[in-house]
């Protein structure tokens, strides 16, 4: 079905663990993640698409102004179902719509705790049936949509990849950017900028100085460098280390006011794991 069940991700499955360590602070994260997508076609060049993504991020937080009892995790559940279409041209059309939960998860659950996302993408693949002389190249455009509070708006995706020389390969773009060297089939390494986030919803909200905070996040942009290895075609393990750029980890009441900030001081970032991708 060519490259990319969608723009964010063209894994089957993934399984991996991240840690974000501040040790001059204590505030430091780490989260457990596993994905799948599940590609059904029912008619040729037309898919149904099954999806499932869990996060499981554990919080240590040091010296803040509230109550930590029920901030020592918080999780993330979502399910999506999308319909992808490839032309029999260059062109991919797809759309999916998914529902998360993202809670610190202390109580029932209430209407604060529900996302819906929907997501629309258009995709120019000239990476498989190659012209002589071309470069291969891949362009994605979209548009994401949540009902994550205070974000009234659609955000926009685009991405750029291209293999310029029989071992090297770019890619422009949010949340990625990264320039890859091929060693070999089996090994690649590459440097990178990213983007690395989590947000959840506080059952119960948190007052600190007089202000209600009604959810947690992290906004991560980071530089580092990134290694895979690859057990066959489609396995691979990869590990990343790098450096945040800039780290906005704070409180936030749902107009996206900002109640506390817990960190912004730049640490280092692990993350590591293995895939099966198409």
């Amino acid at each position: 079905m060519g490259h990319g069940l969608f723009a964010q991700t063209s894994d089957l499955f993934r399984i991996e663990y991240l840690n974000v360590p501040n040790n001059n602070t204590g505030n430091s994260v780490s989260r457990f993640r596993t994905l799948f997508q599940l590609p059904l076609e029912f008619k040729k060049n037309n898919y149904i698409i099954i999806g499932g993504e869990y996060r499981y991020t554990s919080l240590e937080l040091d010296n803040v102004p509230f109550t930590t009892d029920d901030l020592n995790s918080v999780q993330r559940i979502e399910g999506s179902i999308g319909y992808l279409h490839r032309t029999e041209g260059e062109w991919i059309y797809a759309a999916k719509l998914g529902m998360r939960l993202q809670s610190n998860f202390e109580t029932t659950l209430e209407s604060d705790d529900y996302i819906y996302v929907g997501n629309l993408y258009a995709i120019r693949d000239r990476t498989k049936n190659r012209e002589d002389g071309k470069k291969p190249d891949r362009l994605i455009l979209g548009l994401e949509y949540s009902t994550t509070p205070g974000r009234n708006f659609p955000l926009p995706i685009i991405n750029y990849y291209r293999e310029f020389h029989p071992d090297w390969t770019y890619t422009l773009g949010v949340p990625k950017t990264n320039i890859r060297y091929k060693f070999d089939d089996k090994n690649h390494l590459q440097a990178f900028v990213t983007l690395d986030n989590f947000f959840a919803n506080i059952q119960g909200n948190k007052v600190v100085n007089g202000k209600v905070a009604e959810n947690i996040s992290m906004t991560t942009v980071l530089g580092g460098l990134g290694y895979e290895h690859y057990f066959t075609k489609h396995i691979l393990y990869y590990g990343y280390v790098a450096y945040t750029i800039s780290n906005d980890y704070r409180l936030r009441d749902n107009d996206r006011e900002d109640i506390y900030t817990i960190e912004d001081k730049n640490t280092v970032y692990f993350r590591t794991g293995i895939k099966l991708k198409i």
